[in-house]
């Protein structure tokens, strides 16, 4: 199983950027998927999940500036991210677990079996 991140990049403040995750030898969006991100010194965060219905959940710090999708045709998810903020800077990781529906603990990093390396979003003020 690999899940392969990409879209990372670095915008200025109130930017747009979208990112993929792609999964290999997996039928990743098939299952629940999730994105996360980590900044340094900080603990990783949940940033928004897709089950296998299109159900969505997002963290509350974005505030309607990310969007979460797929597309099961290309196996990839997406993270459609507006606005930006320099506190959104990050590395941001693709996970997935072989569960159809994410559930209340979509945003627990204990959820996912499956990571992806990440991808670095860095937004300047």
């Amino acid at each position: 199983v690999q899940l392969v991140e990409s879209g990372g990049g670095s915008v200025q403040t109130g930017g747009s950027l979208r990112l993929s995750c792609v999964g290999s030898d997996y039928p990743a969006t098939t299952y629940c998927m999730a994105w996360f991100r980590r900044t340094p010194g900080k603990e990783r965060e949940a940033v928004a999940s897709i089950d296998r219905d299109g159900r969505t959940s997002y963290a509350t710090f974005t505030e309607g500036r990310f969007t979460i999708s797929k597309d099961e045709a290309k196996n990839t998810m997406y993270l459609q991210m507006s606005s930006l903020k320099p506190e959104d800077s990050s590395m941001y990781y693709c996970a997935s677990d072989r569960r159809y529906w994410c559930g209340d603990g979509w945003n627990s990093v204990r959820a996912y079996d499956y990571w992806g390396q990440g991808t670095q979003v860095t937004v300047s003020s």
